[in-house]
Formats: C-alpha cells, structure tokens, sequence
C-alpha cells in the first residue's frame, strides 16, 4: 500500500470534519518541510506531516489555507529571525512550531537556553490568537537523537513547561513508540520515511481533538538481522550521510542554504487557487477540493 495515497477514504460521502481553525502556519525546519516523504507534485518536492495534517483539515473547509514558511537545516534562531515575522503577517489561527533539533545535535546545544528562547516565541504567536502546537522529540536510538538523549529528554520536559505556560498543544513524539520501528525513518536515520510522517500526521491531528481519515498502518515485522548485517548497514549508513553531515558541520554550512519556504503564502490545499495575500483578511473563497 501507497502511503502517499489516502487510505480506505469515500471522499464523495465525507462529511466535514469539525475544528475551529481557517488559516494554518506550519514553521520549522526540514521536518516540517516533509524530507523524506518524496512527493514530486508537492511543493519542495516533498510532502510530509504537515501537509498531511493541512489536507485533514481543509476537508469540508472551503475557507481553509495553508501556509509552510519551513526551510531544512534552520536553528532556532533562524527559524525566529526569518519566519515569525512572515508568520504573524499571514494571521493564522494555528500554529505548528518544530524548532531546536538542529541546535540539540550540535556541539554545545543547551536544552534550557534553546527552550528560553522558545518561550517568548510561544507568547507571541499565542497573543496573536493562535492555538500553537510544539513537537517534543522522540525516544529512539534508530535516530542521530538517540546518540544525546539526555539532551533530548531535558528539552522536552522544558518544552512542556512552555506549553503549559502558555496553553499551546504538545505533539507527543517521545510517548510514538511506533516511531521505534525502523521503518519509520529515512536512510539517513535522522528524517523519516513516509510512513513516519503518516503516523505523526495522525498523531497530531489526535492532539488537536480532530477526526481524521489518517488510519495507522501496521507493517509487516522486519527479520531478524545477524551482526554482520547490522554492522555492515551502520558502516553504510556512516558513508553516505554521517560524514557528509559532520562535513557540512565543520565547514559551517547548512542543506538549507540557498533554498526559500516551501509554501510562502497561504493557499488552497487542494486544486488549483489563488493564493492570499499577507495583507487580507480572514481566508475565503477557495475553491471547491479536488479530489483525486
């Protein structure tokens, strides 16, 4: 079964799907930005959870527009200088925020100091009238954050602070043990496979109190490998994206350099449409979804 296709979904009997919000912001960094859920007629050339989660919700929404400001490889100071600003000029009413991973893989990451910083996003998106919704890391060794899980750990318990805080949503990757299966992750063990955004999608839309159409997918169990094959896929594994990244690291250079947002504007999620402006009020007059 096709992932990047809806699953067991009667779109023409659909009734809508019922939640408050019309106009949705996703920022963030290269998980927001969907890499490794390849999909050619997506923005970017990827599709991953977020826009999973906008199709959901647009669905019996003719109001509904999406906006994706995320760029791969940002920091969290990135992320608040280029695309907060672009954020609250667009209004949105939700708000998804992905942002610090990059820093906690470095050198030097401090959970309590990157968390700080975070909060006094939060406030500001929540005054604007924004429900926000944050991610937590996930607990697995499969993933480059498995190597400083303590940091992990810590950030996340900040984070849950901040949303308290604040009354903003916390999308539980930590709590996804479904996210341990190998399969759930890309090769490069540090993004994840289409099944992988497909769970967290659903798992978002869950935290958000919203039905879906999103049904979890079991795969098959993987065999059982000998340790030649697990050492021989690690040593792979560090060939083709390890020593690139720690490449890219000590040269100071980021994969998003050079590349723009992958959905600047807010716009229909399905079919074709105008885009709004930043400057307009409240979304209106999109198009009827086109169902495929």
């Amino acid at each position: 079964m096709n992932v990047n296709e809806s699953v067991g979904v009667d779109h023409s009997a659909e009734a809508a799907l019922s939640h408050p919000w019309t106009r949705y912001v996703a920022m963030g960094d290269s998980f927001t930005v969907g890499i490794g859920d390849p999909e050619p007629a997506s923005p970017g050339g990827h599709r991953g959870w977020a826009d999973r989660v906008a199709e959901e919700l647009s669905r019996g929404h003719h109001d509904f527009a999406y906006a994706n400001l995320a760029v791969r490889g940002r920091l969290l100071q990135q992320i608040v200088d280029q695309q907060l600003a672009p954020c609250l000029s667009l209004r949105p009413d939700l708000v998804t925020l992905s942002a610090g991973g990059n820093d906690l893989v470095r050198p030097g990451g401090d959970p309590d100091a990157l968390a700080a910083k975070l909060d006094s996003v939060v406030q500001i998106l929540s005054l604007a009238g924004a429900t926000v919704v944050l991610f937590n890391a996930p607990d697995t060794g499969s993933s480059v954050l498995g190597r400083i899980r303590s940091k992990v750990a810590i950030y996340n318990e900040n984070l849950r602070t901040v949303a308290a805080r604040h009354d903003a949503v916390i999308a539980d990757m930590w709590s996804l043990r479904q996210l341990n299966d190998p399969r759930m992750w890309d090769p490069d063990r540090l993004h994840f496979s289409p099944l992988g955004h497909h769970t967290i999608a659903a798992m978002v839309l869950d935290s958000l109190n919203v039905q879906h159409t999103l049904e979890p997918l079991s795969p098959k169990p993987l065999p059982p490998r000998s340790w030649r094959e697990a050492r021989t896929g690690d040593l792979v594994w560090a060939r083709e994206h390890l020593v690139p990244w720690v490449i890219r690291r000590l040269r100071h250079r980021s994969s998003g350099e050079g590349i723009t947002a992958k959905r600047p504007l807010p716009g229909p999620v399905f079919g074709p449409g105008v885009p709004l402006g930043c400057g307009e009020g409240p979304p209106g007059g999109a198009q009827e979804p086109v169902r495929s």
